[in-house]
């Protein structure tokens, strides 16, 4: 089998420029695989207060630590993110939203207004 060498060669992902509706679809499932781990997680802390107090002692020290607080930091934001994405596939399924302009504007969207509603809760949680 020869190559025709005048055919063009399919660039590696390294050379294209994926746009912003590709990011925000590969972080949505990210992010529900994120909630899938930290809900599971979550249901061990509950366990744990129910157990021995050594147990919830243990769990209460990791959840205050730097690590925890990051830990629930980021599990917040991926579950805004999973439902701010969850409404704009809601508008879709709608059939609404599928022009290129309002796709990329409504990621846009999606991440702000996840971020915000992150911060939002954390000032909230922090204050009390």
């Amino acid at each position: 089998m020869t190559r025709n060498d005048k055919r063009p060669l399919s660039p590696h992902l390294q050379v294209y420029k994926l746009p912003i509706t590709a990011y925000v679809s590969i972080g949505n499932r990210i992010a529900g695989v994120i909630n899938s781990v930290a809900l599971f997680i979550l249901v061990l802390v509950i366990a744990s207060a129910a157990g021995a107090p050594t147990d919830s002692s243990t769990m209460l020290w990791l959840l205050n630590s730097w690590l925890g607080k990051l830990a629930m930091f980021v599990f917040t934001f991926t579950l805004y993110f999973h439902m701010c994405n969850g409404i704009r596939h809601l508008f879709w399924d709608a059939g609404v939203g599928f022009e290129v302009e309002t796709a990329n504007k409504t990621a846009k969207v999606s991440i702000a207004v996840a971020g915000v509603l992150t911060l939002i809760t954390w000032i909230i949680a922090s204050a009390s």
